[in-house]
């Protein structure tokens, strides 16, 4: 009898460790608390638990980051970024930086945040979408927290307004610059995510292949929707294995292999 106790407990303890050696997938930039998602969240729940898929989950503006604040509470896959989007950059910023001191213990991290000028229509709105994004890049340096930025037609001015700030907890999601701009996103130490369009974006390969592998995250960017093969549906956080299999490809690695070096550079993204 003691023998098949003893023999039990080895089982057990070996289940354990594999559970726990298992390579976790990450989406590094997904707007779970959007309210497409809203309806089926105990279905991506349990897929995020099946998949052993943790989300980044990043908000828009004040109202949306109380509802990212509120997932988290239900589910510890999620990992928590609020800020305020430049699309949303007349939102309240001292309601933002007061919510983010009073929960900076329980953040994963700031975003998202950045500039776009396609929701600026003048250089009162551009000069607001600058000081919104300093303001919160200060706070998140302030609480060592790490960035998620949107970067859209801007690449160029982020680059240059993050020579003062700490880069080298800063993400470039979706990044759609030339190899220039990478390249100099390289220099400064930029973590830059890539998505589902990369499955059929040979530009987007192109850039995979020209980033240094330490610094490659992968997202999905849900809700956004994916032509070609995603059939223009909300993106899913199921999408990631489809976007690590794709990496794999082309940097010429087993999926494994690519999926442990995603593990390795999320979690030093996140500081964790």
């Amino acid at each position: 009898m003691n023998e098949k106790i003893s023999q039990r407990n080895r089982f057990i303890q070996t289940i354990l460790r594999i559970d726990k050696e298992m390579t976790w997938y990450f989406d590094s930039h997904i707007h779970l608390s959007d309210s497409a998602y809203s309806s089926d969240m105990q279905f991506i729940f349990k897929g995020m638990e099946y998949l052993k898929i943790k989300a980044c989950c990043v908000s828009m503006n004040n109202e949306n980051s109380l509802q990212t604040l509120k997932l988290a509470t239900k589910n510890n896959l999620v990992l928590p970024f609020i800020g305020i989007h430049p699309e949303c950059a007349n939102d309240e910023l001292e309601q933002m930086t007061n919510m983010i001191q009073e929960n900076h213990q329980n953040l994963s991290g700031i975003g998202e945040i950045g500039l776009d000028p396609t929701f600026a229509n003048s250089d009162r709105d551009s000069k607001r979408q600058i000081h919104v994004f300093e303001t919160l890049l200060s706070i998140a340096e302030k609480f060592n927290k790490p960035v998620s930025i949107h970067s859209r037609k801007s690449i160029d001015n982020v680059l240059q307004i993050m020579t003062s700030y700490n880069t080298k907890h800063a993400l470039l999601h979706w990044f759609d610059g030339n190899k220039k701009q990478l390249q100099k996103a390289m220099d400064m130490d930029f973590f830059v995510s890539y998505g589902p369009v990369m499955v059929y974006a040979n530009d987007k390969q192109t850039l995979l292949s020209k980033t240094d592998e330490s610094k490659i995250l992968v997202e999905t960017d849900g809700p956004v929707r994916f032509s070609r093969c995603f059939e223009m549906k909300s993106a899913q956080i199921s999408f990631i294995p489809s976007v690590i299999f794709c990496a794999s490809k082309i940097l010429g690695k087993t999926f494994d292999e690519m999926a442990s070096l995603l593990e390795n550079n999320t979690k030093s993204f996140l500081g964790i």
